[in-house]
């Protein structure tokens, strides 16, 4: 998933970067690139989030159509931390000592967007071949398709951690140091991932889309996969397309040897010369060894701000489908029902995913008015924490509106009141405002704390993410379990994910320190 990288200028002696490759240019040679470069850059984040849009809002319900409970469909998100605990850190350490002519970040973008479109051929295809293979049709399981699924899934979660790395590694090299490039970057990415978030999420929420694409409704493929289908085809074409125009306009130089062993000549001294034979696992627990106290809080608020979100992440749409709209996958007028939710829960995402952007573009003015980043981390935390309770509250409510307009004779659920329905939109909506934050400060925070740890910006951007994808593992585990616990649904994990929000703000509140004043910190050896 997760979005979910850290970004971490070098040490101030580091050595700088330019687009000129005929020389070699001293930090203090280095300039910020502009405005637009880093926005470029950033729009990246858009192709990437629509095809997340959709796993977030369509494959929970699709996993559970192909035949698998509900209880074990959390386990299928256990790929996403895993590869991000191990892809991440891995692609961030050899992206710093890359020395291809094309850069240090751009080779790794590209392999990403590649692999991207590889996995969504298969996870979109996955019905059709399991089919072709011999699964049986109607609600029976399908062992072929789930196996196909699974491996696009996998492959997709890699091809993500090995573009998002490097793809913020490269806004950081491009801020060249400054703390308010780094920040402007950062909303920049976030802001962007609130476009491919509004495109994904309409374009999930619009039944009819299969039209467009005709061919991809087969005896395999229902109307339901056929949409998720057509979505991924638009999902490769603007990932591919972005990809290419940032790769063209925004150029690397070449990384030198010398460079690589300058770096690691420094970070061995920051780690007491604990670099030996395994340099990406030495320097990764080195890094780990030295972070400053402030990032150990950092990593401990993200990790519990991480166990918040990611219930509601992974079972929002079928959260609306079961709680709001009383449905559940299959066929039949509780199946109809459960399809409307999904597509209702789509636009709950889509309008959530308006407010973040919006958001984004306002982060830094409402940090200095709340007297700095860690309080407006902490506020919205408490937001974050009261919307999952009132996702108990209109639950209970849709259950009770249930209960006293069910109509005798009549098959199926009765669809939720206008109030009910309006309430479970507006909680999506409001959640866009932590969710912006969550997609911003943590990473600026990172930046400037760890600008002293002695790592390259990829690596550092692995510290982060292992308070990212650990919550995420510790959920997944355990998300389906705990909900079987307490009578089945989604309700248990909200819960779960309240109680963490509020301690996250707690302790964003009390012991997260407060940035130092802005100031130019080490220069990064990246492209402008």
């Amino acid at each position: 998933m997760t979005g979910n990288n850290i970004m971490k200028n070098g040490d101030t002696k580091n050595m700088g970067s330019s687009l000129h490759t005929e020389k070699n240019p001293t930090l203090a040679e280095v300039e910020p690139s502009s405005l637009l470069k880093l926005g470029i850059v950033a729009s990246i984040a858009a192709g990437v989030q629509f095809g997340w849009a959709l796993q977030l809002s369509l494959l929970t319900p699709y996993v559970q159509l192909l035949g698998i409970p509900h209880r074990w469909s959390s386990y299928i998100w256990l790929c996403g931390p895993i590869s991000g605990m191990i892809v991440q850190p891995t692609v961030g350490y050899y992206s710093d000592r890359c020395t291809s002519k094309f850069g240090r970040r751009r080779p790794f973008i590209v392999t990403g967007a590649a692999l991207v479109a590889v996995a969504v051929f298969l996870i979109g295809f996955a019905a059709d071949i399991g089919h072709a293979a011999g699964d049986p049709e109607g609600d029976m399981a399908k062992p072929r398709a789930i196996s196909i699924f699974v491996i696009g899934f996998w492959i997709l979660d890699v091809a993500n951690n090995t573009l998002q790395g490097p793809c913020r590694a490269l806004l950081a090299d491009l801020a060249a140091g400054s703390q308010s490039k780094t920040r402007t970057a950062n909303s920049l990415f976030s802001f962007f991932m609130a476009v491919g978030n509004v495109l994904g999420y309409a374009a999930g929420a619009y039944r009819n889309l299969y039209k467009v694409f005709p061919f991809t409704r087969t005896a395999a493929c229902d109307i339901y996969c056929a949409n998720l289908k057509s979505c991924f085809f638009i999902s490769i074409t603007m990932l591919l397309v972005l990809t290419v125009i940032a790769t063209v306009l925004v150029r690397e130089r070449q990384f030198s040897l010398d460079d690589i062993e300058i770096e690691a000549a420094k970070l061995k001294a920051a780690q007491g010369g604990c670099a030996g034979r395994l340099p990406f696992f030495s320097e990764l627990f080195g890094a780990l060894k030295n972070l400053p106290r402030p990032m150990w809080i950092l990593l401990l608020v993200t990790c519990l701000n991480w166990i918040a979100w990611f219930p509601f992440l992974l079972f929002d749409t079928d959260w609306m489908g079961k709680e709001v709209y009383g449905g559940k996958p299959g066929e039949g007028p509780e199946g109809k029902a459960y399809d409307m939710g999904v597509h209702a829960g789509a636009l709950g995402l889509m309008i959530q995913s308006v407010v973040l952007g919006v958001m984004s573009l306002g982060i830094e003015g409402l940090a200095r008015m709340l007297g700095g980043a860690k309080r407006l981390w902490g506020s919205v935390n408490i937001i974050l924490a009261i919307s999952l309770c009132m996702m108990v509250w209109v639950t209970k409510s849709a259950e009770h509106f249930r209960t006293t307009h069910h109509l005798a004779g009549v098959a199926g659920p009765p669809p939720p009141s206008s109030s009910i329905k309006g309430g479970a939109l507006a909680i999506f909506g409001v959640l866009g405002i932590p969710l912006a934050i969550t997609f911003s400060i943590p990473f600026a925070l990172a930046s400037i704390f760890s600008a002293s740890s002695g790592s390259g910006q990829g690596l550092s951007l692995g510290v982060l993410n292992l308070a990212i994808v650990v919550p995420q593992m510790f959920v997944s585990v355990t998300s389906g379990p705990w909900d079987s616990l307490f009578g089945g649904g989604n309700l248990p994990a909200l819960v779960a994910g309240a109680v963490a929000a509020a301690v996250s703000a707690i302790l964003s509140f009390t012991i997260l320190p407060s940035p130092p004043p802005d100031a130019k910190l080490g220069g990064s050896m990246g492209g402008h």
